[in-house]
């Protein structure tokens, strides 16, 4: 990110500064960094032209700051975060980055509320109604609620002038209004969770925990994300992440296999399918 692409055309600031803004979003690009995505912690970056954006904060601050000074980057230049929910795999990078750096975080009340509780701390929230849609800079940002055993989780849809980004990253099933809401992604960050049958043979998980993972509250499993992948495929979608696989009971084969295996069949091989890693950054992609 820190170089012009391959082909990519770079103008001089002065110039940008005399462009008309119409001109100057068409002109710069779009990037998108999931800095990592699994059952122990998930943070993903969105850059445009006007604002600096997490979703989620689910590392320590300190693996943030690092893990985006491995694109060039600085909390101190965020201009956001957004947050799904309160789970700590998801948040508990906000004491450092909200509360020290106070940098404002956009969720909805309850999320809010019972991420406080949760990590003992105060910090700004800019709240919205789940449900509803709203601007930061020039991304416009469609929440709506999806099943998951949280205060009121949410997944997004994150429009931008070079394509929309659609997030799932907890959820038990998927609704109607779910699909719905995130058919008109072209990158779908979507859960893969585990492997049912991994999940079902595993000796470290007490029942209860499995009953909970397997609920309509829970988790989707490969063959959960397979059916979302299935019903949302359009000739705009063309690139699926999968994220929040756990460590043990799943791995990217399974999970790549899955879901990709669908699409082949259902001959929609214009969708690339990879898998996340909770230790590493995907590449970047520019939108």
């Amino acid at each position: 990110m820190t170089g012009a692409a391959q082909g990519e055309i770079r103008f001089p600031a002065f110039l940008i500064a005399a462009l008309p803004p119409r001109f100057y979003r068409r002109a710069v690009s779009v990037h998108f960094t999931i800095l990592g995505s699994g059952s122990g912690g998930n943070c993903a970056y969105l850059e445009t032209p006007e604002v600096r954006l997490l979703i989620d904060a689910g590392f320590s601050g300190r693996q943030i700051r690092q893990r985006l000074a491995s694109i060039s980057r600085t909390p101190e230049t965020l201009t956001g975060i957004l947050l799904t929910h309160e789970h700590q795999d998801h948040t508990q990078g906000l004491t450092a980055l909200a509360s020290k750096l106070r940098i404002p975080v956009y969720c909805n009340r309850l999320t809010q509320e019972a991420t406080e509780r949760q990590l003992e701390t105060r910090f700004e929230g800019r709240h919205f109604v789940t449900g509803a849609s709203f601007d930061l800079g020039d991304v416009t940002v469609d929440t709506f609620s999806v099943p998951h055993d949280a205060q009121d989780p949410v997944g997004f849809l994150l429009r931008t002038h070079a394509g929309n980004i659609g997030f799932l990253t907890d959820l038990g099933h998927a609704t109607k209004l779910v699909l719905e809401r995130v058919r008109p992604a072209h990158l779908l960050v979507l859960e893969a969770n585990h492997d049912l049958k991994l999940l079902q043979d595993d000796t470290k998980r007490p029942w209860s925990t499995k009953q909970r993972i397997l609920s309509r509250h829970g988790h989707l499993s490969n063959d959960a994300a397979a059916d979302v992948a299935e019903q949302i495929v359009s000739a705009t979608l063309t690139r699926i992440y999968l994220g929040h696989l756990s460590r043990d009971c799943n791995s990217p084969e399974l999970a790549r296999a899955a879901v990709g295996g669908r699409l082949k069949q259902l001959g929609a091989t214009h969708i690339s399918v990879e898998s996340t890693s909770q230790d590493a950054l995907s590449p970047t992609v520019t939108l």
